[in-house]
């Protein structure tokens, strides 16, 4: 029986090679949208939380005070 035999530097590097490489693509998803695009989801957002604040039931988020 003939063990196979592993370069254990190669393999550290190859190792370090591939972490490396996904954390770039991590990087490419988080960061590489252009300008326009970061305006566009800001735009969008902002609607969204202005739609969800017109729909209230109370102003401010406040509970309202009960008639003494």
């Amino acid at each position: 029986m003939a063990a196979e035999l592993v370069n254990l530097r190669r393999h550290r590097k190859r190792k370090a090679r591939q972490e490396r490489e996904e954390a770039a693509e991590q990087n490419r998803i988080s960061f590489g949208r252009t300008k326009a695009e970061r305006a566009a989801t800001d735009l969008i957002n902002k609607r969204r939380q202005s739609d969800h604040s017109q729909k209230r039931l109370t102003p401010n988020g406040k509970p309202a005070r009960p008639k003494s």
